[in-house]
């Protein structure tokens, strides 16, 4: 047996945006979450909106090799994987000091949240343009920042849940935004309202949006052949 590759805490997460191909087994998909799932990997499984994929996997589990074998499950099923973005939960430096019970949400949250089947998942990072670098602020000002822009966030209690996991050094951008959203315009309605805080207006640059629907897999894997 290969050694497990983990994490000093929390856990890692990889996104697996799939499309069909003429050999998918839709038996073989739902047979591959399922044991992924009963090899206690936490396993979204999404409907996505639009061109870019069909499907999605959202994986968390703190050995990346059972991340690792439900993505060679998902190939040998027949699906192509045309993008995927890989990460792990983090408590940031703007938030120590956190109490326990929300520094082990973050750590190691229990998803999909009940009652919030609206998802979308961007990548972002913080500018190091010259007169934009978040990088060189000071400590104090960038803290000072973040609070304000998860004051924002605030305002989407009950409507929003939202993961935020670090991938510097793991994937081609800083970190992962995951949202999943009571409606669909929960979801607009939020990265709206946060792009005008600082933070995010001046500092952020922001990747490709994946939108579309979580739900059991087997009924997800149905609706979308």
């Amino acid at each position: 047996m290969l050694d497990p590759v983990t994490t000093s805490e929390g856990v890692a997460v990889v996104h697996l945006f799939c499309a069909r191909t003429p050999h998918t087994d839709n038996a073989a998909v739902i047979a591959a979450v399922e044991e992924a799932q009963a090899a206690e990997v936490q396993v979204v499984s999404i409907a996505i909106l639009g061109h870019k994929a069909e499907l999605c996997f959202m994986a968390l589990h703190a050995d990346t090799w059972r991340l690792r074998d439900l993505q060679s499950g998902l190939r040998n099923a027949g699906l192509a994987i045309v993008d995927s973005y890989v990460s792990i939960t983090e408590v940031s430096e703007y938030a120590q000091g956190l109490p326990d019970e929300m520094r082990n949400m973050r750590l190691y949250p229990e998803l999909p949240p009940e009652g919030k089947n609206a998802y979308c998942f961007y990548p972002m990072t913080k500018r190091r343009e010259a007169e934009q670098n978040w990088y060189r602020l000071p400590f104090d000002e960038r803290k000072e920042l973040m609070y304000e822009h998860g004051t924002s966030g605030r305002q989407f209690a009950g409507r929003i849940v939202q993961l935020i996991t670090a991938s510097t050094g793991l994937d081609d951008w800083e970190w992962g935004v995951t949202l999943f959203g009571v409606k669909l315009d929960d979801l607009k309605d939020t990265v709206y309202t946060m792009r005008y805080d600082t933070a995010s207006a001046v500092y952020a640059e922001f990747g490709p949006f994946y939108t579309g629907m979580t739900g059991p897999v087997d009924e997800i894997v149905g609706r979308t052949t």
